[in-house]
């Protein structure tokens, strides 16, 4: 039966709150919406619930009440690390609980950290459930600390292929480390991208984000490349020759970033490089390293086998192959033996380079080093999608509700978890991609950290504005994360921008997970209520602040105005032009005014200069420099939902007059010196020993 036929009903809207799907929520306007009907419907279908008619909606919540009288278990149970278990068990019921490491404990005693399993008896009844002990408190950073803010890509060197790769990574640590005793640098996401054409070449919308794309890797470093010989050589070295060229048009402002054209000539050059023998040694790492990742590295190899067979849209494949389980798969993987073991190899030699760009940032004394950025979601025909998809809601997609930013609401076309299959699987597939992202790293960011709490779910085939919101189990969630950041020993920044639902950044906080601030958003009284720039000891001491994000105008475009200009040129302005211009020249001139407030202004080194030393004056643990803005640089990295008509993700870092600048060149550039200098003069390192080499590790509990 189509579900938009189905009539509202009382139990239908008791099923959803059942299953954590809102049947009305608040808008950024503080306005109440009921969730259409059939939205719920779909959503709990999604969710494996069949609410077709008000008889099925019935029939199933009556079915999951029964199901819960006489559960011995919940699906999954959290508890806090040294602390006594507290758990509501049956009356005269046994339990007994087998410890990750082996060992076995009861409920009589604090249980370490780490994902346990609860064993129950009561008569003839058995159960047994995953039982996640989760540390009360993330790592955080011990000390202040400055730090760049970078998409990789786009901080090329002479010596990249065409676009910036790890090895250029590990040299903008160690400059910036030794030289500006900075702390950390921190990235977009590295996740591996789906095969073939890039239409939407967005970092955040990725195939997989368990591993990272081999087209970051250097090729000259995988130690196999200098054993190179006759025509193999012949043949990497043609790659590379091809490669200077399409960089030296790059860094000449000629061409834009090509990663198509990047990914074939590594992916050329590096199956020579493959078929070079390894050595007993470097065997045994790699068959350490397919041991440690297991069953989610088979599988990523399996499905890049299969996508250069059949092509990367998973869905369309014969059947028998978009079941990971099946046997067809596992005779495809027996077929593609010596391809799922060159993209095994391919992750590797990512990873080892991402490993050395950490430890390059570690030996120039940075406290924290790499920052991993976590996306929210994955592409829904990519590894992971194929892999996990029966933690993954089929036919629906995480967006946003309309609101004052977007109108017409946000769909990201990426499935979310399903709740329920999630905490069933004790919630490993999450943990999994956050081990992956906290291995190479200091700290992770967390994109639309507010996820761990609820996502907005789309519908196939409807508007966003026809979706609702969907919660998850936000201590498993968060407590998850806690984990894997207590076993890291890394720290966690939650990007918690836009609309967020009140006590989230409370809740976060209180774990140790450190917030966003960002300039344009910081106002008293909020972005909404705007009654002029939030002074800045009235700032969140825990958090990273900066002045913009990828998805802003760089500093340099929003002081002069060019960011109205530019969405006026792409029929991007939903109000006139002089209204919305004379708002941003308000907005400008309101924090230059705070900044002659606070004697920040004039400062003979402009007001880029003047406005990162207003970051120096907050209480923030975390300060970030856009790199684009030490450079003066007035082209946004990313102008959201413009991916036809404006170069997203494909632009080198420039210059104030748009010329490139490679990385080479960054600490002779008066910009980039004036912006640091900023920092390196100590305001926002006072506390800082001045040995770095001594320091202790980056963080503490």
């Amino acid at each position: 039966m189509n579900p938009r036929t189905s009539a509202p009903d009382a139990s239908l809207r008791q099923l959803a709150r059942a299953h954590g799907v809102s049947t009305e929520y608040t808008t950024d306007r503080g306005h109440r919406i009921t969730v259409a009907a059939d939205t719920l419907v779909s959503v709990l279908a999604a969710c494996g619930v069949d609410a077709s008619t008000p008889d099925a909606a019935r029939r199933a919540l009556a079915a999951m009440r029964a199901a819960d009288t006489h559960r011995l278990l919940p699906t999954c149970a959290v508890v806090r690390a040294g602390t006594l278990p507290s758990l509501r068990l049956p009356p005269g019921a046994e339990a007994r609980i087998a410890l990750e490491d082996g060992g076995e404990a009861s409920l009589t005693a604090p249980l370490p950290p780490g994902a346990h399993v609860l064993h129950v008896s009561e008569g003839r009844r058995r159960a047994c459930a995953p039982l996640l002990s989760v540390p009360d408190r993330v790592p955080v950073p011990e000390r202040r600390g400055w730090g760049f803010l970078i998409q990789l890509y786009s901080v090329l060197s002479r010596r990249s292929w065409g676009m910036g790769d790890l090895a250029d990574l590990a040299e903008l640590a160690a400059w910036s480390g030794r030289e500006l005793d900075a702390d950390f640098v921190q990235l977009g996401p590295l996740h591996a991208v789906e095969p073939g054409p890039l239409p939407d070449p967005s970092p955040y919308r990725p195939s997989s984000r368990r591993f990272a794309d081999p087209m970051h890797v250097r090729v000259e470093d995988v130690p196999e490349y200098r054993y190179l010989a006759g025509e193999a050589r012949w043949a990497v070295d043609a790659c590379a020759a091809r490669a200077r060229v399409l960089n030296g048009r790059v860094l000449r402002g000629e061409t834009l970033i090509d990663r198509e054209s990047v990914r074939a000539l590594k992916h050329q050059a590096l199956r020579r490089v493959y078929e070079v023998p390894l050595t007993p040694g470097r065997r045994a790492a790699l068959a350490a390293f397919v041991a440690r990742e297991g069953e989610d590295l088979t599988d990523f190899a399996t499905w890049c086998a299969l996508a250069d067979v059949h092509g990367g849209a998973w869905r369309s494949w014969p059947d028998g192959l978009r079941d990971p389980r099946s046997p067809r798969v596992a005779a495809a993987r027996a077929e593609l033996a010596e391809e799922v073991a060159f993209h095994q190899w391919l992750a590797w030699i990512t990873d080892e380079q991402l490993a050395a760009a950490q430890r390059a940032a570690k030996d120039a004394g940075m406290d924290i080093g790499l920052v991993h950025d976590l996306a929210v979601g994955v592409a829904p025909e990519g590894a992971d999608a194929w892999a996990l998809q029966h933690c993954l809601a089929d036919r629906m997609s995480v967006g946003a509700p309309p609101d004052d930013f977007n109108p017409l609401g946000q769909d990201w076309g990426q499935p979310p978890w399903r709740p329920d299959a999630l905490a069933a699987d004790g919630y490993r597939p999450l943990a999994g991609l956050l081990r992956a992202g906290m291995r190479h790293a200091g700290a992770l960011r967390v994109d639309h950290v507010m996820g761990l709490f609820r996502l907005w779910w789309v519908p196939e085939g409807r508007p966003p504005s026809e979706g609702t919101y969907v919660r998850y189990d936000a201590e498993a969630m968060l407590g998850v994360l806690l984990l894997e950041a207590h076993r890291a020993g890394v720290a966690v920044i939650g990007e918690d921008l836009g609309t967020v639902e009140r006590g989230v950044r409370e809740q976060l906080a209180a774990r140790g997970v450190l917030g966003t601030s960002v300039q344009r958003f910081e106002y008293l009284g909020g972005s909404e209520g705007r009654q002029g720039p939030l002074p800045p000891e009235q700032w969140r001491t825990n958090c990273l602040a900066t002045l913009t994000t990828h998805d802003l105008p760089t500093t340099a475009a929003w002081l002069s105005g060019e960011h109205v200009d530019l969405r006026a040129r792409l029929g991007l302005l939903t109000r006139p032009e002089p209204k919305e211009k004379a708002e941003a020249a308000a907005e400008r001139d309101g924090w230059l005014a705070e900044l002659r407030r606070l004697g920040l202004l004039p400062d003979a080194d402009g007001e880029i200069v003047a406005l990162h030393r207003f970051l120096t004056r907050t209480p923030s643990t975390l300060l970030g420099v856009w790199l684009p803005d030490a450079t003066g640089d007035r082209r946004p990295q990313n102008l959201p939902g413009t991916a036809d008509v404006h170069p997203n993700w494909r632009l080198p870092v420039a210059d104030r007059h748009g010329r490139p600048v490679p990385l080479e060149d960054l600490p002779g550039h008066p910009d980039v010196q004036a912006v640091t200098h900023v920092f390196t003069a100590g305001a926002p390192n006072a506390t800082k020993t001045e040995e770095r080499d001594v320091r202790p590790g980056p963080c503490a509990s």
